[in-house]
């Protein structure tokens, strides 16, 4: 060792010194430096460990909502369905309830038609009578050369019948 010392030109006191300033510097170093930076380091691993978990966390409640979003909206559907479907058989209702307000009205105006017809075939038929009778009236009156009266009708009747 002492050749090493007397090759390297090392002085013992120099070296003891330097070892001091050293242990000197590494002290300060790891009090005021290293640790503080460590303990930073760590706060920052956990800060980063805890955004990871709140980010996790965040995650599944975002695919909770997601899939609570999409039961509602299935939901919505059905509900929509349910509405279209209840407005669907309502206007079916009113519309039979129209066609069976129609015909009945139909009905009435078909039966209200039918009795006008009806009087006016009556009037029509009396008319027609009535026209027959003063014609065959005045044929006989010709065809006999007088006026006939209510006298000369009741004997005419008698003769005939007889």
């Amino acid at each position: 060792m002492e050749s090493l010392i007397s090759n390297f030109h090392i002085d013992w006191r120099l070296f003891v010194a330097q070892l001091v300033n050293f242990a000197i510097v590494f002290s300060v170093l790891y009090f005021f430096a290293f640790k503080p930076l460590v303990k930073m380091m760590g706060e920052r691993s956990e800060k980063i460990d805890k955004s990871l978990k709140d980010a996790e966390a965040i995650e599944k409640k975002l695919s909770a909502t997601e899939r609570e979003k999409e039961d509602i909206l299935a939901a919505a559907r059905k509900q929509a369905l349910l509405v279209v479907e209840e407005a669907d058989k309502k206007g079916e209702a009113r519309r039979q309830e129209l066609v069976v307000k129609a015909k009945r009205e139909i009905a009435q105006a078909i039966a209200g038609e039918k009795d006008k017809i009806a009087r006016e075939k009556a009037e029509s038929i009396r008319e027609i009578k009535q026209e027959i009778g003063s014609l065959v009236a005045l044929a006989v009156e010709k065809v006999i050369g007088e006026k006939m009266d209510s006298a000369k009708d009741q004997e005419m009747i008698k003769k005939l019948l007889k």
